[in-house]
């Protein structure tokens, strides 16, 4: 039976159409910002630890409105709450009660939701400024030593073995101790702040330095270079159009990492006492004076200390999936 063209016109236009639109679907292109995405949000640990590194930034940028809403003033004392005798908060679980969320210090009596709060502000801002710097400056240095090589390569090479044998914590230590109290107008925690963010980030940056500059002698060999370079393209060119974007994932993700390593150096510096003076909030000078009280007020340990673990669990979180997200070789 012979069936009319216009009954069967309409579904071949329509299966034509159809087909088109999955055809244009298949063959529709992914910027390399949308593989990482999705790659990233596949990774339910790593999108885990970047909630919690959003809420720790939440948390010290709006530090004094939080406290006004569930604390107190991180200097204002409380010694009605303090046991006269034994010098220890007087309720149960270190003063904790819908006064005081995270209770109270013992001797003084001062929040210790509002000095954590407070002193998230200072781990967070050494830990991301001295990345800042160490990936500033390594990412320069390493770019200046792959590209160049010769002489340029030797000296950056040899500095950058001679920071990493040097005893980075001990230099800090003994740099604070002959600091003045005031510099650059800056006065008293300022001046140890800026102190631990220059230091620790000169120290960081061989590591960044030595990733870059291995990076820069493969990525300086391949067929994209090369062709620049007998085009005519000046080195400027080359450095800025066609190295440096693609050294971005790479920095990106050993960024990501150094920042918890930034801020548990911070907290031990404090911790040893040449970190911020008090009576600024520091979490590394809180578990400091826990010290002599952990077996009488265990939890004015375990607040500080949880949150220094948080902290670093959800950066280094966060961090493993970059690597994986940014990486479409590496593996688990």
């Amino acid at each position: 039976m012979t069936v009319p063209m216009h009954d069967t016109a309409p579904v071949e236009t329509g299966d034509a159409g159809v087909a088109a639109d999955l055809t244009k679907k298949a063959v529709e292109g992914r910027s390399l910002g949308r593989i990482a995405w999705n790659r990233l949000k596949r990774d339910k640990l790593a999108l885990a630890g970047g909630v919690v590194v959003v809420l720790l930034v939440v948390v010290a940028v709006f530090a004094p409105l939080l406290t006004k809403m569930f604390g107190h003033d991180p200097n204002e004392h409380f010694e009605a709450l303090i046991d006269p005798l034994f010098s220890t908060p007087s309720g149960a679980w270190g003063g904790i009660s819908s006064e005081h969320l995270l209770g109270v210090e013992p001797v003084n009596g001062r929040d210790v939701f509002s000095r954590i709060a407070y002193g998230a502000r200072i781990s967070l801002l050494v830990g991301f400024l001295s990345a800042v710097v160490a990936v500033v400056l390594g990412t320069v240095l390493g770019v200046l030593a792959g590209y160049f090589r010769g002489w340029l390569d030797a000296v950056i090479s040899r500095v950058m073995d001679m920071l990493l044998s040097f005893p980075q914590l001990l230099f800090i230590i003994a740099l604070v101790s002959v600091m003045p109290n005031r510099l650059l107008g800056l006065e008293g925690t300022g001046v140890r702040m800026l102190v631990m963010i220059l230091v620790i980030g000169f120290f960081g940056w061989p590591y960044v330095g030595r990733i870059v500059r291995g990076q820069t002698l493969s990525l300086r060999e391949r067929e994209y270079v090369e062709a620049a370079t007998s085009l005519g393209a000046g080195r400027s060119y080359i450095l800025f159009k066609e190295l440096l974007p693609n050294l971005i994932a790479p920095v990106t993700v050993y960024a990501t990492l150094m920042i918890p390593t930034n801020i548990l150096t911070e907290a031990a510096l404090s911790f040893l006492g040449v970190g911020v003076k008090p009576p600024t909030a520091s979490w590394g000078q809180m578990l400091s004076t826990a010290v002599s009280y952990y077996d009488s007020d265990p939890m004015y340990m375990i607040i500080p200390g949880l949150a220094i673990f948080i902290t670093v669990l959800a950066f280094n979180l966060f961090g493993d999936g970059v690597r994986d997200a940014l990486d479409p070789k590496g593996s688990r």
